[in-house]
């Protein structure tokens, strides 16, 4: 089973102000990959919050995938991809770059995501962009992929023949 964290990054969601339907839509699509959330949270777009909740869902509750939704963009609140680049140790860029081009599919808006995954110490941290849809598609693009990561983060991966 995959141990999972959610931090939905939005200064309205942490005031209570707007919902978050992209933090459901992860809550429900990882149930495809038998995934169980054991942290969720809501906080502001705040780098230094963002890269204190990261650690601490890595390094002390030592979970296998961290995804986080929004803070993305553009926006000079957008802080996101700077929070995780932060502390990450490796960068894993072909899941962003992956979530980018199914997007891109769809709207041309979704080459504006800075979106970036990476891996620290056992944990897959993945930057989600904020829009539900883009959530959405995003998770349809990796999910595919994000088991046999995880795999080979515990070291238990097995050579398996790729699926065509």
């Amino acid at each position: 089973m995959i141990r999972v964290g959610i931090l939905t990054i939005s200064d309205k969601g942490a005031r209570g102000e707007r919902e978050d339907k992209s933090g459901e839509i992860i809550k429900d699509m990882l149930g495809r990959i038998g995934a169980k959330v054991e942290s969720y949270e809501i906080i502001p777009d705040e780098k230094k919050e963002i890269k204190e909740k990261l650690i601490n869902l890595s390094d002390k509750l030592k979970l296998d995938l961290i995804l986080t939704t929004g803070g993305t963009g553009f926006s000079p609140r957008d802080v996101t991809p700077e929070a995780t680049l932060a502390v990450i140790e490796r960068e894993a860029p072909g899941l962003a770059e992956a979530m980018r081009t199914f997007g891109i599919k769809r709207t041309p808006r979704a080459m504006l995501s800075r979106a970036v995954a990476g891996i620290r110490k056992k944990s897959l941290i993945i930057n989600l962009p904020g829009s539900p849809q883009a959530v959405k598609e995003g998770l349809e693009a990796i999910l595919p992929a994000l088991e046999h990561g995880i795999e080979i983060l515990r070291g238990k991966a097995e050579d398996r023949p790729r699926s065509q």
